[in-house]
């Protein structure tokens, strides 16, 4: 009987003060080896060798690799260390998605639910996936760094997670937050303060301050609302007045944000712009203007959130937009959202600044709504709203500016253009910085259960000769997905938009679109300048670049219309 047959060994390759680095592979092995030590029970399969490796000649360089850190606390100082941990892997000959296999390999290997928390468990982990579920794998190649002392970091909370229970504290940026995020609707001292906690007397304080740097302004029945830049026309109407047939708005555009609409409003020539103000019920803010030969409307969702209420006015509003323009043939959604990384794959990674267009791949659908999700024999099933427009000329011109864009290689992205222009244009706003943060604040992380996070570093390319063109996003096409119980929940959400096809979320439009549908819009797309790793509502410095991010697709895919006709 043969006693060589191939096993999964661990084989340590070499050692410094602060790094050791181990081979864990697939190879046939003599098991009267002494050198090596060979399990039973459980972890039968699995074999220690005892001998440092000694490669002859030079070994193939790794097919893939990724970078995590994670964070050590010493138990007697109490004090954080950071430990990187980088893996390199190797495949079987011609096998096929070798990014999605390293990928679900190390979803599975930090899983909240069983996260190694000791050296030896970690290890262990990666020699017992190979060894059961993941055959493609030959080699991994494991190097663990000790790093100097760190911080650990503070997960961005969402608005969501705010009211959880957690304090808000009063300071002029959160009241002047609150105003923006109610506009066009006013809101009163008293309701900011109820809602929050607050001491009257001191929000009002703040509101007085706002207001005399003319960012706040009063309206009627001690209400308040934010004071529209200086460079627009603002009327204030009861009723919208009737507009002759060559300036109705062919195109709408909706945000939910203020900074949304700023960017959105950058994109627009001759612009001006309306509020239908009531003290009962919505108010109503329309923009009109022009982007190349198109006539556009552009509104502001009073606010979408995660109550139903919210989401109720927010499809009222969109409803109340097509009945009053009712030359309306396409609509945009435009604004944030939070984007889906992906660990091993540079092409299919997203990072902050990103634009993901809602694009059927594959087939898919360009937007689906997840309202439960069962655990199932099979893990999980989904109950799922799903969203396709009748017409995909507006997907079609995505596609084409997808494959035209050569940003890679050089030259210039149509969309860089109107991201520059865009940002002179909004210069001189003071209260919202339009231009990108700093690239080190593009931090990933991921949650190992409880509060506990590691952070993973972005993948890099395959090819050297691709790079990111700096200071221009990239655009990906995919379906966007949304649901608030799947958002607040890593592994689902992961899981969800595995499933889906989808490498955006954003913070639950589906009533806008059932409004989109309902008033029989043929053509409709969603674009997400990406703010953060979940849904678009947790990281506040990334929100307005990514708006103008989506904004500058958006504008590109408007001039890819033909002109209208009906003029």
């Amino acid at each position: 009987m043969d006693s060589t047959q191939e096993q999964v060994v661990m084989t340590p390759k070499c050692k410094t003060a602060n790094s050791t680095t181990l081979i864990i592979e697939r190879r046939a092995v003599n098991k009267t080896n002494e050198k090596m030590h060979v399990a039973g029970g459980e972890h039968t399969g699995i074999i220690i060798n005892k001998e440092t490796t000694n490669e002859n000649g030079v070994s193939a360089p790794a097919e893939l690799s990724l970078e995590f850190r994670v964070f050590l606390v010493s138990a007697q100082t109490g004090k954080h260390t950071q430990e990187s941990r980088t893996l390199r892997f190797w495949f079987r000959e011609q096998e096929g998605e070798k990014a999605a296999v390293a990928q679900d390999f190390f979803k599975e290997l930090v899983s909240p639910q069983e996260f190694p928390r000791d050296y030896v468990g970690f290890i262990k982990k990666v020699m017992k996936l190979m060894q059961h579920n993941y055959k493609s794998i030959t080699k991994v190649e494991v190097e663990l760094t000790q790093l100097q002392e760190a911080q650990v970091p503070t997960r961005p909370l969402s608005a969501d997670e705010n009211s959880l229970g957690n304090v808000v504290l009063l300071t002029r940026e959160k009241v002047l937050e609150i105003i923006e995020s109610s506009y066009p609707n006013p809101i009163t001292i008293q309701d900011i303060a109820k809602e929050n906690g607050w001491d009257e007397e001191e929000v009002a304080h703040h509101i007085a301050d706002l207001q005399s740097s003319n960012i706040v302004k009063a309206m009627e029945h001690g209400a308040f609302t934010r004071q529209q830049s200086h460079d627009t026309q603002v009327i204030i109407v009861k009723q919208m007045p009737t507009m002759v047939s060559s300036k109705q708005p062919t195109i709408a555009i909706i945000t939910a944000q203020y900074c949304e609409k700023l960017a959105v409003d950058a994109m627009i020539e001759n612009k001006e712009t309306f509020v239908r103000y009531t003290t009962v019920g919505e108010s109503n803010v329309y923009t009109l203007g022009n982007i190349g030969a198109h006539r556009i409307v552009c509104t502001k969702l009073p606010s979408v959130g995660h109550t139903r209420e919210a989401m109720t006015a927010a499809g009222n509003t969109t409803t109340r937009l097509l009945g009053t323009f009712q030359k309306v043939d396409y609509v945009f959604l435009v604004g944030v959202g939070g984007g889906v990384p992906h660990y091993t794959d540079y092409n299919k990674h997203v990072r902050l600044g990103d634009v993901v267009i809602s694009h059927p791949v594959d087939n898919k659908d360009v937007y689906v709504y997840c309202e439960t999700a069962k655990v199932s024999d099979k893990g999980y099933d989904f109950e799922v709203k799903h969203y396709r427009p009748n017409n995909f000329i507006l997907q079609d011109i995505s596609s084409q500016l997808k494959s035209s864009d050569s940003g890679d290689n050089g030259t210039v992205s149509p969309w860089a253009k109107y991201l520059k222009d865009g940002l002179n244009i909004l210069s001189s706003q003071i209260e919202t910085d339009f231009n990108p943060p700093s690239v080190e604040t593009d931090k990933l992380y991921m949650t190992i259960g409880e509060r506990d996070l590691i952070e993973v570093a972005h993948p890099v390319p395959q090819d050297k000769n691709i790079k990111r063109q700096e200071g221009c996003p990239r655009i990906h096409l995919s379906t966007i997905a949304s649901g608030r119980l799947i958002v607040r929940d890593d592994r689902l959400r992961q899981k969800f938009a595995s499933e889906m096809g989808a490498l955006a979320f954003d913070c639950e439009f589906d009533a806008v679109i059932e409004s989109v549908l309902g008033n029989c819009k043929d053509s409709f797309i969603i674009i997400r300048g990406i703010s953060d790793y979940k849904d678009g509502t947790r990281r506040k410095e990334w929100q307005p670049y990514a708006s103008l991010a989506a904004a500058s697709v958006m504008k590109s895919i408007i001039c890819g219309l033909e002109p209208p006709t009906n003029v």
